[in-house]
């Protein structure tokens, strides 16, 4: 199908970009890597009257290292961030995930900050921001703001970002020794939407998990902390057993959807399951 007419710009800073952005207001439509948008569009299930690419703006782009933390640009894609050696060395959890989005064509045209904006609770990365106590950066008509990622996502497809705000950066604290970290996944088939997938960061010392981070992809409208299990896991002992009986309740305060994939109770089995593989990946053992 063709989209309905609709205007195009492509600002160069992120100045221009607020602007054209609060002055169109609800009728405009931010274009990153266009893998959520374009399909959206084609299909008539949007109808912007403006389109406003965030393309062109280069200081949305890149990683840098802020010392205790990495910065990553909006318009990052996710071939950009396999490849880069900070999100290699400092937040592993990412890349374990951003390998599995998709193809290696969506990877090279599809952005970090593009995914988490969308907010789609099936997608793979909002549940990692969740997990690595991400922290989003914006920048709107108000001025700049930073939004921890419990507090960026209210609802199915919607994020706390206000009228004519931009998602300009995330900052992902780095993992110091200790942590280690895996990402597991099912899907019907390859490249597809996960049904339920789970982000894990384990924190041992001395054979006692001294702090866990699980986060749940599809378990509800927007990614979840699986906050029972994460507690279960605190002061035990990195064996098996502990794990099983702590991956055991990790559905505990989800509400996972029913659709053509899975019903719910399918969901909540494989979030205990899933849970107790990341978790003794995680771990090692």
């Amino acid at each position: 199908m063709i989209p309905a007419p609709f205007d195009y710009v492509r600002p160069a800073t992120i100045a221009e970009a607020v602007q054209a952005y609060t002055a169109a207001g609800e009728d405009a439509k931010i274009l990153a890597g266009g893998q959520s948008l374009l399909p959206i569009l084609r299909l008539r299930l949007a109808y912007p009257e403006l389109v406003i690419d965030l393309g062109g703006i280069t200081e949305l782009t890149g990683v840098t290292d802020e010392g205790d933390a990495i910065l990553i640009g909006a318009m990052t894609t996710h071939s950009d961030v396999l490849g880069n050696p900070l999100v290699t060395r400092h937040a592993p959890l990412l890349v374990q995930a951003t390998e599995t989005v998709a193809d290696r064509q969506v990877r090279h045209r599809g952005t970090f900050g593009g995914s988490l904006a969308h907010a789609d609770p099936a997608g793979d990365l909002p549940a990692v921001a969740l997990t690595l106590d991400a922290q989003l950066l914006t920048q709107g008509p108000n001025g700049a703001r930073t939004i921890a990622a419990q507090d960026f996502f209210l609802d199915y497809l919607t994020t706390a970002l206000e009228p004519g705000e931009i998602l300009t950066a995330t900052r992902i604290p780095k993992l110091g020794d200790g942590w280690s970290t895996h990402y597991e996944k099912l899907n019907r088939v390859a490249q597809a939407w996960s049904i339920v997938a789970v982000a894990a960061a384990v924190h041992r010392s001395y054979g006692t998990i001294t702090e866990a981070r699980i986060g749940l992809t599809n378990m509800g409208p927007t990614p979840l902390r699986a906050r029972a299990t994460e507690q279960a896991l605190v002061g035990a002992d990195a064996v098996a057993g502990a794990v099983t009986d702590a991956a055991a309740v990790a559905a505990d305060g989800t509400a996972a959807p029913s659709d053509l994939s899975g019903k719910a109770d399918y969901r909540n089995h494989l979030a205990t399951v899933l849970t107790r593989r990341a978790v003794l990946a995680a771990a090692g053992i």
